[in-house]
């Protein structure tokens, strides 16, 4: 397996692109009801510098920065993604958070409040080291205690269809993840195929039905490949696992297609415009594997088109 740091990637591009995605997890896990529209801040993170030894004895110094922050009305959330087990993961949030609090903390001659976010912290991988819950406890001279506590996500004891079920998005790039070993070791893939392509079918679904933008739809396939190939590394069954979503679809493309559908509407009116959307119309179906009759029967809904011009206009933009 490649020796990336894909997941972080992955996570990372998820929250900067489509922190909305974020608001059901958070919902969730705090008993939130904010709504997927709910006025949502990503906050600045803030790291701190740390000095580890490695195996040859030598010293490094490494910034670690929190994975996300998000605010929500007046609540702040921390989640960090991790993909595998470490011993000073408490600690960290611990210094996280503090920073985090420190920068909407009070205070006022001899006092000050400062208000620690929610915290989170998802596992990615699990091992029977993995624990199900990340405690922190605050002691103080006088002996008065503060636990400071959340319980972990741990996505290998987390179904497909409850995440589906719940709307849990951020979650299904990294699914694949519970099939590490047997995917890397090529001892068989049919498992994560029928996995993936219920994750297929139910995305597609969501975006049929407005849940889910084309840009989130085309984002989250191509996420799921990226983990792919960083588990498969090339060997036999990668290929076979990419086709599921579709073939590798770079993260750009989708903001591809929104670039030339507002620089052609621009340059070219409303009529280059519409153009140019039954074009990013029919590449986005063939970038889900629907059929030409899916995609003529989307266009005669979309744009109002007849079934005999749909017909020609998904003909002319299919990619052969």
């Amino acid at each position: 397996m490649k020796n990336t740091n894909d997941y972080d990637s992955v996570f990372k591009t998820l929250k900067s692109k489509h922190k909305r995605l974020f608001i059901p997890v958070i919902n969730e896990m705090f008993g939130k009801n904010y709504p997927l529209d709910a006025k949502s801040e990503l906050l600045p993170t803030e790291g701190y510098f740390a000095e580890e030894e490695t195996s040859t004895g030598e010293k490094k110094v490494e910034e670690r920065i929190a994975d996300f922050l998000l605010k929500l009305g007046n609540e702040v959330f921390l989640l960090e993604c991790q993909s595998y087990d470490d011993d000073s993961m408490a600690i960290r949030i611990a210094e996280y958070a503090f920073i985090t609090a420190k920068k909407v903390s009070v205070w006022d001659i001899g006092k000050a409040t400062i208000p620690m976010p929610h915290f989170l912290v998802i596992y990615v991988k699990k091992t029977n080291r993995t624990p199900e819950r990340t405690e922190i406890t605050f002691t103080f001279p006088d002996g008065q205690k503060v636990i400071y506590q959340a319980d972990n996500v741990l996505l290998a004891d987390i179904t497909k269809e409850y995440i589906i079920e719940k709307r849990l998005f951020p979650y299904i790039p990294f699914y694949i993840a519970r099939y590490e070993m047997e995917l890397a070791g090529e001892k068989g893939c049919s498992q994560a195929m029928e996995d993936l392509a219920y994750f297929r079918e139910e995305m597609i679904g969501l975006y049929e039905s407005g849940e889910l933008s084309a840009r989130e739809l085309l984002d989250l396939m191509g996420f799921v490949n990226t983990i792919i190939t960083h588990i498969t590394d090339g060997n036999k069954v990668e290929e076979r696992l990419v086709k599921v979503m579709g073939g590798v679809i770079l993260e750009t493309e989708s903001e591809r297609l929104l670039r030339v559908g507002r620089e052609e509407g621009e340059a070219r009116g409303e009529a280059r415009g519409r153009e140019e959307g039954i074009r990013s119309v029919v590449e986005l179906c063939q970038e889900v594997n629907l059929s030409i009759a899916d995609t003529v029967e989307k266009l005669v809904s979309k744009f109002g088109l007849s079934e005999q011009v749909s017909m020609a206009k998904a003909n002319q933009y299919w990619k052969s």
